[in-house]
Formats: C-alpha cells, sequence, structure tokens
C-alpha cells in the first residue's frame, strides 16, 4: 500500500455489487476517528453453535451481524495488524487482535458474497433489475 496513504479500503471482489455509497460511509467513519470500519447486516437464520454434530448452544443474534466488504482501515493500523503471522479471517479481525476499534456501518443486503451458482443468479437477477 502507498506510503503516503492515510485510509485504505480493501474489498473482496466476490462482493461486486457493493455500492458507491457504501465505500464512502466506511471511508466517513475511520474519518470520524475509528481504526477501522466494516459494513454488518443484521442476521435473519437462528444461529447455533455446534459440536461434534450436536448443538451446544443458540446464540443470540441480536448481537451479531454478518460482516460484508469493502472495509476500511487508517493506513497505520492496517500495517501494524499485519506485523508478524497473524491470522484473522479478514482485516479486520486483525485489527481488533491488536486492540483496535472497528466501527460498524449499515451493510447492503444487495451486497451478497458470490460463492455459490445460486447467489450469482441473484446476482444477475439485481442486475437486470438496475435501470
Amino acid at each position: 500500500m502507498p506510503g503516503e496513504a492515510d485510509i485504505v479500503v480493501v474489498h473482496d471482489a466476490a462482493r461486486p455489487l457493493a455500492s458507491p455509497s457504501l465505500f464512502e460511509a466506511v471511508v466517513a467513519a475511520v474519518g470520524a476517528g475509528a481504526d477501522a470500519a466494516i459494513p454488518g447486516i443484521p442476521l435473519a437464520d437462528t444461529v447455533k453453535e455446534v459440536d461434534g454434530g450436536v448443538v451446544r448452544a443458540t446464540l443470540d443474534r441480536s448481537s451479531l451481524i454478518a460482516v460484508q466488504t469493502p472495509q476500511a482501515f487508517l493506513a497505520r493500523m492496517l500495517r501494524l495488524a499485519h506485523e508478524g503471522d497473524p491470522d484473522a479471517s479478514d482485516d479486520a479481525g486483525l485489527v481488533e487482535a491488536k486492540g483496535g476499534r472497528v466501527a460498524v456501518v449499515p451493510g447492503e443486503p444487495a451486497n451478497a458474497k458470490i460463492t455459490t451458482p445460486v447467489d450469482l443468479a441473484f446476482a444477475r437477477h439485481l442486475m437486470a433489475e438496475t435501470p
């Protein structure tokens, strides 16, 4: 990433339908003082914790979100988060592990991750509907 960058945005190519306003929202949240910002949407499904094929607990979904990209970061914090040999499912997780403040902005239901043929069909349908 360029040394002169103050804010960096990381986006997953598997989410091609993120709107420009979503990019603006995560950048604005970092500009307002967060170390990082992620879009999130409330979970609609009940979530279970499972161990060996057996339900161990039903999680309270009111405090859970599904995280999307784009994600924005203070460049210095993202560099710090990548030092060493860190492990996380996304860059925001690396920032969390370093004690960074990660803000959440409203995500977009249409910003679905395309990983299956059904996801691709949904995205094609949404794109056909867009004027």
